[in-house]
């Protein structure tokens, strides 16, 4: 799953992940984001109509194009297993493919000793940029933007934290999952053959991070003799 996570990228740093050199970074930066929860706004790149790769921002929490009222059911994350059959979801994948810039996400376990929840932070090794896969939406009549990140079965190097996972993709393959060329079961072999979310390093982190109102700098700082 993916309930929340980390964005510290400077625009610098998101336009070399995505190999942007025909445009220079905004001269103002980003706003480091310590805690990022569903329905807050979010960066997403994606293809524009003329195939170009355009950075974007919208709502974390998929509002389908054809929704006539904010959807209360959860959308922020979309499951690999039903994306291309959900009402949801299925034009998304099929033509609306994007992905999320992040530096870490949080899973929670729970405590033997006080049944409360323990948040761990996972990383790629040396806290580096990545994305997760996902599909975005615009919505005419509610005048929204928005994007989900897909998840699938967690893999066996994080599968004690959570049984489910946020795709992350290799760069290598970022432009063929923007390329909505490739369809149907192809796409979805895409996913799952190239994630990279074996390489993920993990900590645990402070229970403040519990809260979504959380938006302290020390997110990523491990416990101590927390594993």
């Amino acid at each position: 799953m993916c309930g929340r996570f980390t964005n510290e990228m400077t625009w610098a740093e998101i336009h070399a992940l995505y190999s942007i050199h025909d445009a220079p970074p905004p001269s103002s930066n980003m706003q480091p984001r310590f805690n990022i929860a569903p329905t807050q706004t979010v960066q997403f790149a994606h293809l524009d109509k003329a195939g170009n790769l355009e950075l974007n921002q919208g709502r974390w929490w998929l509002v389908p194009f054809f929704a006539k009222e904010l959807p209360k059911a959860a959308m922020f994350n979309a499951r690999i297993e039903t994306i291309d059959t959900s009402g949801a979801f299925r034009e998304g994948f099929k033509s609306r493919r994007c992905l999320i810039p992040a530096d870490g996400y949080f899973e929670w376990t729970t405590s033997e000793v006080d049944g409360k929840k323990d948040p761990w932070l996972l990383q790629m090794p040396g806290g580096a940029g990545f994305s997760f896969a996902g599909i975005w939406a615009h919505n005419d009549n509610l005048g929204v933007t928005s994007c989900t990140i897909i998840t699938a079965p967690a893999v066996p190097e994080i599968e004690h934290i959570h049984t489910r996972m946020p795709v992350i993709l290799s760069p290598e393959t970022y432009g063929a999952w923007l390329d909505t060329g490739i369809q149907g079961s192809d796409a979805k072999a895409l996913l799952l053959g190239s994630q990279i979310d074996s390489q993920l390093e993990f900590h645990r982190v402070s229970r403040e991070v519990n809260s979504s109102r959380y938006e302290g700098t020390d997110t990523k700082k491990p416990l101590i003799n927390s594993l």
